[in-house]
């Protein structure tokens, strides 16, 4: 697949999904309580964390972006405006599953102060629960989601939540016997996001819709974590949807 056939492919497969829960951000939407550029900050595990620096504690370097998805929408968004002033951080921790978020929410998140506030988190819920080292269900991921949303709304009431669906590729790890459950942690993550009035991004469709226009490991090297063509989809489908 060349690039262009990736963009084409890409965006026909996220213009196809359904964006719950609140209208894309416009720019009255998303107005800086820090009398700087509006802050944007990425949360989650492994595939937001994308090798970040942790050291690098300041907005907008590259290094403590990483190389995925928020990178990508970090360095299109300042591109196209340049007069925003965009302040983008991303806290993402490889392994994170929600208790882990929990633990720093006050440090990573709260104290950041973020006019919008993206999250993807439920893979390890799931993942780490088949090699024994965590017993969490559907209901602990649920009720823990939640109660993180419910915190950030009553805290900062006027920050923007965007909730990706988390999402699999049938290649490498993921076998027949992830599918049942892992979608009921897909069916989770919805309702939390419509119950906190967040925009769920469904990332499920697009990934079996690009797997069925490429090989699955084209977007997936091992089923969990993205390729480049997959955080280059995610990306788009994210600047698709919010509109910042």
């Amino acid at each position: 697949m060349n690039r262009r056939d990736f963009l084409a492919t890409a965006g026909s497969a996220a213009a196809g999904m359904r964006v719950l829960g609140s209208k894309p951000f416009g720019t009255a939407g998303l107005t800086p309580r820090s009398g700087l550029g509006p802050t944007i900050l990425f949360q989650g595990d492994s595939i937001t964390d994308g090798g970040r620096d942790r050291d690098a504690g300041v907005p907008n370097l590259a290094a403590g972006l990483g190389t995925g998805y928020p990178w990508l929408v970090a360095s299109s968004e300042i591109a196209a405006h340049p007069d925003r002033g965009f302040l983008f951080f991303n806290r993402g921790a490889s392994g994170n599953r929600v208790p882990d978020l929990d633990s720093r929410w006050a440090t990573d998140v709260l104290a950041l102060k973020p006019d919008l506030l993206s999250i993807l988190v439920g893979v390890n819920d799931y993942w780490h629960t088949r090699n024994g080292g965590y017993r969490g269900t559907v209901a602990d991921y649920e009720g823990g989601y939640a109660a993180l949303l419910d915190r950030t709304r009553r805290e900062l009431p006027a920050t923007r939540l965007v909730v990706l669906e988390p999402f699999i590729v049938r290649c490498g790890v993921v076998t027949d016997a992830w599918l049942p459950e892992f979608a009921r942690r897909r069916a989770a993550a919805a309702r939390v996001a419509q119950a906190a009035g967040a925009t769920f991004l469904p990332l499920q469709a697009l990934f079996d819709q690009l797997s069925s226009t490429a090989p699955p490991v084209s977007w997936s090297s091992d089923g969990v974590h993205p390729t480049p063509a997959g955080h280059a989809a995610i990306a788009r489908a994210w600047m698709d949807a919010v509109i910042l």
